[in-house]
């Protein structure tokens, strides 16, 4: 397990697998959740009416990335390429989707709002331009497609 207590002075996400509450990397920076219930329009057989009704028929979960942070857990870094082709073979597919908690920290680096990602899949890495001249943090961003999302605040408010 790698150790963050350094970094959460300026990280304020936590990245944990699959419920375990192990940490495997912290950024400053996510997107969020965008979700999107589609629709198609219609009306009730019993209503005589005909007013017209939306009814949902399909969710649709926009990509999240997590930015300006450090992946420091070597085998979420393996499950990350695993969803890449690797130099002479596919992706390997090592259990593909898993459910990520991000973790938002308050002001004193205590839990705050937790989202539950479920069946989050690597979709993108990009590390960010490095320059020997500046004073900058190496910063590593990560996306993920989701299929489902929960929030639970700490404390169970």
């Amino acid at each position: 397990m790698a150790n963050y207590a350094e970094p959460l002075k300026a990280f304020r996400f936590l990245v944990e697998m699959e419920n375990s509450g192990v940490v495997v990397a912290a950024f400053s920076y996510f997107s969020g959740v965008k979700m999107e219930v589609r629709t198609v329009s219609g009306r009730a057989g019993s209503d005589r009416r005909g007013v017209q009704t939306e009814i949902p028929v399909l969710t649709v979960y926009q990509p999240v990335t997590l930015s300006k942070g450090v992946v420091g857990d070597s085998d979420f870094l393996k499950w990350m390429h695993s969803a890449s082709a690797g130099v002479h073979s596919g992706p390997t597919g090592i259990a593909m989707r898993r459910t990520l908690n991000i973790v938002a920290l308050d002001e004193s680096g205590k839990r705050g709002v937790t989202w539950s990602l479920r069946e989050a899949l690597p979709i993108g890495y990009e590390l960010a331009p490095m320059d020997g001249s500046r004073s900058e943090v190496l910063t590593e961003s990560l996306t993920f497609s989701i299929e489902g999302m929960e929030r639970k605040m700490e404390g169970g408010i």
